[in-house]
């Protein structure tokens, strides 16, 4: 059955009416001038989870999917599913008193990968505004850590605002409307907060380097880097340090927080041990904490280096700060007094981690939000002040250990004293006695010396004739050498000449001739025995080439090869294995076969005729224009 065009538009209309009832059905939120900004929760936003990754704005709003909106049932949705991307729309009614007043919509959480807000303008017309962790922080609409997206000439009406979140971490979706007056407001205050924040961690480090350069206690050096990760776990939560320290990479904010929450945990483990003597006071607990650094370090390793998502579990922590608490607990029932301090700080910065865990579970909605959202960063502050308490207890504790083993050294001083008065005494009349014996012994030693320079004035006439006889065998040794060098070249000598006759045996041929760089020698000196002259421009100066014998003409830069117009150039197999060749048709005179010389050579039979074919047209040559003066041997056939 087939329809006309003007009846299919209608019934894709009739369609579009009868699936978006549910969408009139949400609960649209009034805001008038008197709003400055007002939070949306609960039922107020509906969502719909696509877990293809695939919708598009555009198949969002067909009625199909309009039909898949759900009523939010938390008191702040969140991304369940961090593999999907989820869809979020709220309702609103814009009084007229708020035409001419600029507003936002603002997102809270920082560590969001990407959130596109879908904004409709008077004619209903959508305009698409991105914005999150992932992309550029330059790109933003605001130079501000959360996402804001305008509300474009909002007129008298009711509007459909539909926001796309897609995010690997978990997050509270938190859609908060301002208007830009409060916003501004609100943005100020709160970069206030964080520059007396920061600031505060800065004067702690800064105070707590000093001391350690003073005193030179480990336990203030690790209580800086402790308080470093803190600012910059801190700061990649919130998103200053997105702002501030690398806005032009947002890849660093999937490893900042997780890498800032490793090196908090670890510091403070550590400073623990320090702080507390763990090692001397509860070793059990020295080793626990121990062992938990090292299981850190590993889960750690295995998120950055295989799995970066894990860095969203953040209630890990939980596992170190519970150890750390407990071994302060224990060490401080067993006597020790700055462990007060250490606790009563531990104690409160778990407050502060229960709120904020029981805010982000949405049952701190009791709570007002200043508290709430910023619950950590005030107990890591009020920490930082008693772990300094903690630090200066133990530091005043230890002086007036000092100052006791002090006075104790001072009388045990005195007694040995006196001690040394008595003793002294007894060794004087010791020393008396002593002294005549030495007396006694010394003149025995007079004796015995003069003795001794006797025999020393022997053994130095027997010592000046051993140097004589070693002078003399010095000489003769000299002489040796010489003869041995001379004996050597002759011996060289000699080879060569049996070479050049053809008298030496194939054992010795290879022992003359054993590697490439002893044939590149031979040729060399054979090929320019009497004067180099370049082969181009006949200059006669040269210097060495690139290839090992090979001669460069100073004058035009041509190189020569020592395999140049001799009878191995373009030589495809070992130069040494064409000299043995070359040696066997010689000395064989032409009359051994391709296939004794493959046999002997370890080379292809047809490559070995090729050869002993040119070797055998040269000994021809050389057969027919001999004279009685030229030298015989195989060399001659080479140039």
């Amino acid at each position: 059955m087939h329809f006309s065009y003007s009846k299919k538009w209608l019934l894709a209309t009739l369609l579009s009416l009868l699936f978006a009832l549910p969408l009139f059905a949400q609960k649209a939120i009034v805001i008038d001038s008197s709003l400055k900004q007002y939070k949306f929760t609960l039922n107020e936003i509906e969502c719909l989870e696509d877990t293809s990754n695939r919708l598009t704005f555009a198949d969002v709003r067909l009625p199909l999917n309009n039909r898949q909106f759900k009523a939010n049932n938390l008191f702040f949705p969140n991304n369940q599913n961090r593999t999907s991307t989820y869809w979020y729309r709220i309702r609103v009614r814009l009084h007229k008193s708020t035409v001419d007043k600029a507003a936002l919509f603002e997102f809270f959480d920082q560590t969001t990968d990407e959130v596109t807000a879908y904004i409709p303008d008077e004619q209903g017309l959508y305009t698409a505004s991105k914005s999150g962790a992932k992309i550029d922080f330059n790109s933003r609409l605001y130079q501000h850590k959360n996402f804001e997206f305008l509300i474009k000439n909002p007129s008298e009406g009711e509007y459909t605002y539909y926001f796309k979140l897609k995010s690997h971490n978990l997050v509270n979706v938190i859609i908060v409307y301002r208007t830009l007056d409060y916003f501004i407001h609100y943005a100020l205050n709160e970069y206030l907060t964080f520059g007396l924040f920061y600031g505060m961690i800065l004067i702690f480090c800064f105070h707590n380097l000093l001391m350690f350069m003073a005193v030179k206690k480990r336990q203030y050096l690790y209580y800086v880097f402790y308080i470093l990760s803190v600012a910059i776990y801190e700061m990649s939560v919130d998103g200053i340090a997105f702002q501030y320290l690398w806005p032009k990479t947002p890849i660093l904010n999937d490893y900042a927080y997780g890498t800032a929450l490793y090196l908090l945990s670890v510091f403070a483990l550590i400073f623990t041990e320090e702080l507390l003597q763990a090692k001397k006071r509860a070793g059990r607990f020295y080793k626990l904490i121990n062992y938990t650094v090292l299981l850190r370090t590993l889960y750690f390793l295995y998120c950055l280096l295989f799995d970066k998502s894990l860095f969203a579990y953040k209630f890990v922590e939980i596992i170190p700060l519970s150890i750390a608490f407990a071994a302060g607990l224990h060490i401080y029932r067993g006597g020790f007094k700055p462990a007060r301090f250490f606790v009563l700080a531990y104690a409160i910065l778990f407050t502060g981690f229960m709120i904020k865990a029981l805010t982000a579970l949405g049952y701190g909605r009791m709570l007002p939000a200043f508290v709430s959202y910023y619950s950590v960063g005030f107990c890591f502050v009020i920490e930082m002040v008693l772990l300094s308490f903690a630090i200066g207890d133990q530091v005043r504790i230890l002086r007036k250990e000092k100052d006791e083993a002090q006075e104790e050294t001072i009388k045990q001083m005195q007694i040995n004293s006196e001690l040394k008065d008595s003793i002294n005494r007894e060794l004087e009349h010791q020393v008396q006695v002593r002294t005549k014996e030495v007396v006694e012994k010394s003149q025995e030693i007079l004796e015995q010396s003069k003795t001794i320079e006797e025999q020393s004035e022997q053994l130095i006439s027997i010592n000046h004739l051993l140097e004589e006889q070693a002078s003399e065998i010095t000489r003769m040794n000299v002489l040796l050498e010489k003869d041995n060098i001379q004996l050597k070249t002759n011996i060289d000598k000699v080879t060569d000449a049996r070479v050049l006759s053809a008298e030496l045996n194939f054992e010795e041929f290879s022992a003359k001739y054993p590697d490439q760089e002893s044939c590149y020698k031979f040729l060399s000196e054979l090929k320019w025995k009497n004067c180099y002259q370049c082969t181009r421009c006949s200059h006669t100066s040269y210097c060495a080439g690139r290839v090992p014998y090979s001669r460069r003409c100073t004058k035009c830069s041509y190189e020569e090869s020592a395999l140049h117009n001799t009878i191995f150039e373009n030589n495809r197999i070992p130069i040494n294995k064409a000299f043995y060749l070359v040696y066997l048709i010689y000395s064989s005179k032409g009359t051994i076969s391709s296939h004794q010389l493959s046999d002997k050579l370890g080379i292809r039979q047809s490559t070995c005729w090729a050869y002993a074919t040119r070797i055998k047209k040269a000994m021809q040559e050389q057969k027919r224009s001999r004279k009685k003066d030229i030298p015989q041997g195989w060399s001659t056939l080479v140039i």
